[in-house]
């Protein structure tokens, strides 16, 4: 599977334990954030996120105001790919 080294950097994130999260605010504005263990926050492009949910990487809870993502059976199957790809 190609990823980008976006999309890569996430789920690797996402496997270490980092938190994904889109939050919306009362106007509408949809900010996605990824909520490091160390407990900095890191800005993450919307296309990023819609491209691993697309792809059945990520699903997420839908709630309000902040949802959060977690990886899917596919997005642990990628990341064991990329591990994978690493050892090689």
């Amino acid at each position: 599977m190609k990823l980008s080294a976006a999309q890569e950097a996430i789920l690797l994130s996402m496997a270490k334990g980092d938190t994904l999260k889109s939050h919306r605010h009362l106007d509408g504005v949809k900010v996605y954030q990824l909520h490091r263990l160390d407990g900095s926050i890191a800005a993450v492009h919307r296309s990023t996120v819609e491209a691993l949910s697309k792809r059945g990487l990520t699903g997420s809870n839908h709630k309000f105001p902040a949802a959060t993502y977690w990886l899917t059976e596919q997005g642990q199957a990628a990341i064991a790919e990329l591990a994978q790809d690493d050892r090689a």
